[in-house]
């Protein structure tokens, strides 16, 4: 089975043709990186706009990529949220027109549900119950997966999600946008242990994450040091802030599988791609908990997750009606 996959819920435009939930013909994304960089975040008109500009054409290249011709396609998956309304329903309505003009099933993909799949795809053998997380520019999702399709959500961001912090950080750093690629490149050449940063707390017991008192620490800092005419150690702040942000992550997976009793771990989302924070949680659970991190291809938006995760929804008989909606505010569990 062909499933024709289409992801449009933030500044990325992708598409991607997999057979069979596994076999993946292409897997084609747009950056819009270059045109948000002035603005150090998402102008959400502006995506929207460059959405409409590229989809078909993208759409055309995938399947030219792929080998084979719409007619060819078995059926049309869309992420329908959560994420940025006017970018989500650029996606929606192209894949609700293809399925209706070609009479194809549809069916509409949870992004965050989605990033979670990634996994599962580039690891077939992989199955519930297990934790998942997922960490990108807009979301910070701890979960429990009981079985497949069944999320109870454990816990999320109060405030930053944990890629928006880091693009928040990089920009009172200086460093650019985006800024979770840069604060990783730069933190290299720091020592994490030259600069104190606080790790957020929480009077009552929960699973939730806090990243807007580590963000403003560095704000406090920086402006403190800047006060005083002294020079700003980017490198040693990147380091220690990148380190507390792994350190938080450790400490809810840790948690989360305690409780569950479970030993395998799920991450998706564009921060997953981090080699620090891959390499500090490879290490920190090595013998204790069993890491599946997806390639990086995989771990940013990607239409490949897409339609990877439709066919096994389209296994378990569940079809979208071409009422389909974005939901920007759509939940996981």
């Amino acid at each position: 089975m062909l499933i024709l996959g289409i992801e449009t819920s933030c500044d990325e435009t992708a598409v991607a043709v997999v057979e069979d939930g596994q076999k993946i013909h292409s897997n084609l994304v747009a950056s819009q990186v270059e045109l948000h960089k002035e603005f150090y975040g998402i102008v959400p008109e502006v995506a929207s706009r460059k959405h409409l500009e590229v989809i078909l054409p993208l759409i055309k290249e995938s399947l030219k990529k792929a080998k084979v011709d719409l007619r060819d396609i078995d059926a049309v998956s869309v992420t329908y949220g959560p994420g940025l309304l006017g970018s989500l329903l650029v996606g929606v309505m192209v894949a609700k027109g293809i399925a209706f003009s070609l009479d194809l099933p549809l069916i509409g993909i949870n992004h965050l549900e989605a990033h979670l799949h990634a996994a599962f795809l580039s690891n077939p053998l992989l199955s519930p119950p297990l934790i998942g997380l997922v960490i990108s520019g807009g979301h910070t999702e701890l979960v429990y997966l009981s079985r497949s399709g069944n999320y109870q959500l454990l816990g999320s961001t109060r405030d930053d999600a944990v890629g928006e912090a880091f693009d928040k950080v990089a920009r009172i750093l200086n460093l650019g946008y985006p800024g979770g690629p840069v604060i990783e490149r730069i933190a290299k050449k720091g020592d994490p242990s030259k600069i104190r940063l606080p790790i957020p707390q929480f009077k009552e017991e929960t699973f939730d994450f806090s990243f807007s008192g580590l963000k403003t620490a560095v704000l406090y800092l920086v402006n403190q040091l800047k006060r005083k005419n002294l020079p700003i150690p980017v490198e040693n702040i990147a380091a220690s802030f990148q380190l507390q942000i792994a350190r938080i992550i450790q400490e809810r997976i840790a948690k989360a599988s305690s409780l569950k009793k479970i030993q395998k771990v799920v991450i998706g989302g564009g921060v997953a791609s981090n080699t620090f924070i891959k390499n500090f949680l490879f290490n920190e659970f090595k013998g204790k908990l069993q890491i599946y991190i997806p390639p990086p291809q995989l771990c940013t938006d990607n239409a490949a997750m897409v339609a990877a995760l439709a066919y096994h929804k389209i296994k378990k008989g569940e079809i979208s009606s071409l009422s389909l909606e974005a939901q920007p505010g759509l939940k996981i569990g």
